[in-house]
């Protein structure tokens, strides 16, 4: 659109507040607000900035809504940018928290490092700045209280302890080696640690180490002094309370800084004093910075969008005041204090604040890095297939996806396949499924950035085969196990092992081989076979059978020992058995 487009677009809105959208055919280029819509869209007619500039060249229509408020158009605004991410605006991205520990709802809890609780009857503590210190802690508590990691598979139909039982690490409650009631002390114990009695942990490990000392055991105490050492820091260090003014009893802190295209801002929540929440959050600042670029209108930006959907705090505190009236105008509607510390302990809050933010934007940019290495515009949804079986029996494939490098596993998919031994015939059978539901519009998901395949060279030509007979346009590469090799239409990538962009794909390689592993033993559990005929072998037997020896002809070819390992099975079922 030129200036006299721009003009003539104008003339035809209404001075009203509202909410404004130039459009590129049907893709929103840019959203936003205005107390006069007719004013505001014709100033676009001579551009501020180059951005701006290049944003109004593209576009060859406007859009608008009318509010009867300015809040309502300043909301409408932040709902708008969330759904359809306009490459001009600033627009928040996943956030990325951090981690948590939890203990879960089970008969024996299950104590993990974890982004994503369970939400049914689990205990969680954190978040927590360094991961590296909770997984030491998390490692030192199951040392000294033995409660298990394991997950539910790995501890369900155990005969006898793992290897976690053999190192110390786990008191083996599987194969009742302790008591529900002596395993329920000791997570107990767990508990109070993590909810702030340190000396829980510190005691135990502070008699353990002056013990390797006078044993002049020197290295096991100079390694016991660092688990000492964290455990010690684990609830020090910024983990105290958040000073409040009055009645203020939630309080959030928040600092942002820019760099290039990319903002961070960080967020401290207290609640009655005590800081609670932590968060780190990534932002897309629109190519050319200028007046959205600086921190002030990122702050502005992240507060319309992030508490859109949340409740407000009773006071924000600020590295820098947002520079959009209607945003501080909008808080003070809603009762909510807004300050820029300038001195005291708020003002050392919002350093802290500062300094995380700091370290996001540090962080390497592992989606832009996979991009670039890959010869992509973009990598921000990424699907990955795999294909799990049993010798050809109980074939079934799995369809997960990535958004911004975190599982959106709402839009995970799974198939059902044709039985047949033929790992390449079963990629491309699912690829191909994958294929034609997007093409024909049976797939209410957006097409992915890049479809990750488990596998090497042969289940890539499979998938690939697949894309071209359907005339699915998807770029496709795979990620081989055992050498980490990430396999493309042009050749062989072997990537160094601590690169960040690597470390993207094997996340997605590892989630959709779980899910597919996680759906094949499910239906092969299901499933009719030779072993229901055999006397003595019930269905828990037989699911015991084959996830041990994975197949009906793995059972045939298991020895009378190796059968007889299996609870439920004795001499007379090992001979029917062996008669199969």
């Amino acid at each position: 659109m030129d200036g006299v487009t721009v003009r003539e677009r104008a003339g035809e809105l209404p001075r009203e507040p509202g909410v404004y959208q130039f459009l590129q055919g049907e893709t929103v280029l840019y959203v936003g607000k205005a107390v006069d819509l007719r004013s505001r869209v014709r100033s676009y007619a001579d551009p501020r900035s180059d951005r701006i500039a290049r944003m109004v060249d593209r576009a060859d229509g406007v859009d608008f809504a009318v509010t009867d408020t300015e809040t309502q158009a300043l909301l409408l605004e932040a709902n708008l940018i969330k759904r359809y991410q306009p490459r001009y605006n600033v627009r928040l991205k996943d956030d990325k928290s951090y981690p948590l520990v939890q203990l879960t709802g089970h008969e024996f809890p299950r104590i993990e490092v974890t982004r994503d609780p369970d939400r049914d009857g689990a205990t969680v503590f954190g978040p927590f700045t360094n991961k590296s210190t909770v997984e030491t802690v998390v490692k030192a508590l199951r040392e000294t209280y033995g409660v298990r990691g394991c997950s539910d598979y790995k501890f369900s139909n155990r005969d006898r302890p793992c290897l976690d039982y053999e190192m110390g690490l786990c008191t083996a409650p599987c194969t009742g080696e302790i008591g529900r009631e002596s395993y329920l002390a000791d997570a107990e114990s767990v508990e109070r640690f993590l909810g702030g009695e340190a000396d829980v942990l510190a005691d135990p490990l502070r008699r353990e180490m002056e013990r390797a000392a006078q044993e002049q055991e020197f290295e096991r105490a100079a390694n016991l002094r660092d688990k000492l050492d964290a455990v010690e820091r684990f609830h020090g260090g910024d983990a105290d309370a958040i000073a409040s003014q009055g009645d203020e009893r939630r309080v959030d802190v928040l600092a942002a800084v820019v760099e290039g295209e990319t903002a961070t801002v960080a967020r401290m929540h207290s609640e009655g004093g005590q800081l609670v929440d932590r968060d780190r959050h990534a932002l897309s600042v629109p190519e050319g910075g200028n007046e959205e670029g600086d921190v002030a209108a990122v702050l502005g930006a992240f507060v319309t969008q992030f508490y859109a959907e949340r409740e407000l705090p009773d006071a924000l505190l600020f590295s820098e005041r947002p520079d959009d009236e209607d945003v501080t105008d909008w808080l003070e509607r809603e009762g909510v204090a807004v300050r820029v510390p300038g001195a005291g302990r708020e003002a050392t809050l919002v350093d802290l604040a500062l300094k995380n933010a700091r370290r996001g934007a540090s962080d390497p940019d592992e989606l832009r890095a996979l991009a670039d290495a890959l010869d992509l515009d973009s990598v921000e949804r990424i699907e990955g297939v795999d294909v799990s079986h049993a010798q050809g029996s109980a074939v079934v494939g799995s369809d997960v996806v990535f958004v911004d490098g975190s599982p959106e596993k709402s839009d995970y998919r799974r198939k059902k396949l044709d039985e047949r031994n033929d790992d390449y015939g079963n990629m491309r059978s699912l690829v191909r499924w994958r294929a034609k539901r997007a093409v024909e519009g049976r797939d209410d998901r957006p097409d992915p950035d890049l479809l990750l395949v488990d596998g090497g060279e042969g289940q890539l030509d499979a998938a690939r085969e697949a894309l071209r007979e359907v005339g699915w346009d998807v770029p496709a590469v795979a990620l081989a196990k055992a050498e980490e090799r990430v396999v493309t239409p042009h050749g062989t990538r072997n990537w160094p092992s601590d690169a960040p962009h690597l470390h993207v794909l094997q996340r997605v390689r590892d989630e959709a081989h779980r899910f597919a592993v996680q759906y094949h033993q499910t239906l092969r559990d299901e499933v009719s076979t030779e072993l229901d005929r055999v006397s003595g072998v019930g269905p828990e037997t037989r699911r015991k059978l084959l996830r041990r020896f994975g197949s009906v002809d793995g059972v045939r070819t298991a020895s009378d020992d190796e059968l007889r390992e299996i609870s439920g099975v004795g001499e007379k079922t090992a001979e029917a058995l062996r008669r199969l």
